[in-house]
């Protein structure tokens, strides 16, 4: 079964939320405070977490950054700031999507779904394919950078690199059609989904992030290039 770990200390809104994940499939695991909620993470291993920002004890953003420091789970933020740098701040953190509250469940909802089908579609892609008898595009390997789909693993001269899930799906997507050039909504619509609702500066956080992981010079890229005035693209040289 699925499992979701939501972390609010707002109990109404998590039995909210509980009951509309249940609906979903999901079993829903409960933490109101920054530490509970990392010790259910690496005790219950959740499918997706929706977090609060402003939790006693440890903020959401520290809560973030721990777990992505161990796990590659899909996570939202929630939270009753608007300002655009805590949507950066959260991003750059390794969340996968970011929602301020109030909010809709049928927009959480369809944002769940969202990264279900992505994850989905990452499983699908990594699976062997019955015709030809060998895995569609299990590795990617260029000058040092490697990426196992099916390990769901990022590799720089062999060491390995945490990437959230995002920015794997980033750098898989690009790695996959190398020195072919991506505009930032194009890049959006095939990475976080048609119906994603946030702004292609998105795309431009991502990017930031995964030169600092990938980059042996991230002020003076080899690989992730920035086309101004269009978007982005791998270059596998």
């Amino acid at each position: 079964m699925k499992k979701a770990l939501v972390v609010d200390d707002d109990s109404n809104l998590v039995e909210a939320i509980r009951y509309n994940l249940q609906k979903e499939g999901f079993l829903v695991v409960t933490a109101d405070n920054g530490i509970s909620a990392i010790e259910l993470a690496r005790l219950e291993k959740p499918n997706i977490i929706i977090l609060d920002i402003m939790l006693p004890g440890i903020d959401g953003f520290e809560v973030c950054r721990f777990i992505r420091k161990e796990f590659l789970i899909p996570i939202i933020i929630l939270s009753a700031k608007t300002e655009e740098m805590d949507k950066v701040l959260g991003l750059e953190l390794g969340c996968d999507d970011y929602m301020t509250k109030p909010f809709s469940m049928r927009e959480l909802i369809a944002r769940i779904r969202t990264i279900q089908r992505r994850m989905l579609s990452n499983e699908v892609e990594s699976r062997p394919d019955k015709n030809k008898g060998k895995p569609l595009g299990s590795k990617l390997q260029f000058s040092g950078i490697g990426v196992d789909v099916s390990g769901h693993k990022v590799l720089r001269n062999g060491q390995p690199i945490k990437l959230s899930p995002k920015e794997f799906d980033l750098l898989l997507f690009l790695m996959q059609s190398p020195g072919q050039v991506f505009n930032r909504e194009y890049l959006v619509e095939r990475v976080w989904g048609y119906d994603y609702e946030g702004t292609a500066r998105t795309v431009d956080v991502h990017i930031r992030s995964l030169r600092k992981k990938i980059e042996i010079n991230p002020g003076s890229p080899k690989h992730l290039m920035t086309i101004h005035g269009y978007g982005y693209k791998f270059e596998s040289d």
